[in-house]
């Protein structure tokens, strides 16, 4: 696997010999993928999204291909953050990756506990997934309420001494309003674009496809969008942001770093190939390389824009 100074950085403490992650949701917990990638050589390997409770998930389809992507409603299906402590991490400890672990919950309380129970050895950060209902509140969606978003940050943060790093929706009419209101609620980064709201219709039964109607659309086909949304929000806060959302090549992910971000993570890429993320860090390096630059953070937001 490749090794690069080129790519090796400090990124909120945690030592990477890249800036390419993996998404939530598309990796599993890491070991699924040790047949195809070093994992060790990964900048982080962000586990499946996690909760108090195991989660059955969703019932019926639960991911189907459309245009350019794909379509998933999983439902959070999960063995609950104490299966996950108690056998599962100190499992894929062997791999010695960086692990960050997404969460979700139903309140800002349950952020603040799983926060809690994860403030341990072997974890490196943890990431909130606010696309979740808020129970308490009616089913307000965290990740489309600023307010709500800026609490969950602040009971996380309040519970541990980890980096949290909050996942931005992409579903809100003012993603820069989302990401400065976590920034001020202490988030040690951002990443973005979790997946758009779509859905998928069979036109021989006129029924929905996927069991929940609805799912999270991802793959190259919300790329654009995610580079806007990246671009915007690094212009507008201090913080890191780890950039996602279709990317599928070293070219894709360049896109990214030149709109700001300082690292990327990928997802549905893992889908179609298992060494997709080999792939990526091998692709910037040889980029690198050939534009005679010596490190990736001297083309994070260097983005050309206005006249020459």
């Amino acid at each position: 696997m490749l090794r690069s100074s080129r790519l090796e950085m400090d990124f909120l403490g945690m030592k990477m010999h890249t800036p390419v992650m993996t998404a939530s949701g598309t990796f599993g917990f890491g070991e699924e993928f040790e047949e195809f990638t070093d994992l060790s050589a990964l900048g982080a390997v962000v586990v499946k999204g996690t909760t108090l409770a195991p989660r059955r998930g969703n019932d019926g389809v639960r991911m189907t291909e459309t245009a350019g992507g794909m379509l998933n409603s999983i439902g959070l299906e999960n063995p609950g953050v104490d299966y996950f402590l108690q056998t599962i991490l100190p499992r894929i400890a062997k791999h010695q990756m960086n692990v960050i672990v997404n969460i979700s919950g139903g309140s800002a309380e349950e952020y603040g506990e799983l926060a809690k129970r994860l403030d341990v050895p072997g974890v490196s950060a943890i990431e909130l997934n606010v696309s979740c209902p808020n129970v308490k509140d009616g089913g307000i969606i965290f990740g489309t309420d600023p307010k709500a978003a800026a609490a969950v940050v602040r009971e996380a943060k309040t519970h541990t001494n980890k980096p949290v790093i909050l996942k931005l929706s992409p579903n809100v009419t003012d993603i820069v309003q989302m990401a400065r209101a976590v920034e001020d609620a202490g988030a040690d980064a951002v990443s973005l674009i979790n997946t758009l709201l779509g859905m998928a219709i069979d036109i021989q039964t006129w029924r929905p496809v996927l069991g929940n109607i609805t799912g999270g659309l991802s793959g190259p086909c919300v790329k654009p969008v995610a580079l806007r949304m990246v671009w915007q929000v690094a212009q507008a806060v201090k913080i890191p942001v780890i950039g996602m959302g279709g990317i599928m090549t070293a070219e894709d992910a360049i896109e990214f770093f030149l709109a700001g971000a300082s690292a990327v993570a990928v997802g549905t890429a893992n889908f179609c190939d298992p060494a997709a993320t080999r792939n990526i860090m091998q692709g910037l390096d040889d980029y690198l390389q050939h534009r005679k630059i010596s490190h990736i953070r001297e083309i994070v937001g260097k983005l050309v824009v206005g006249k020459e």
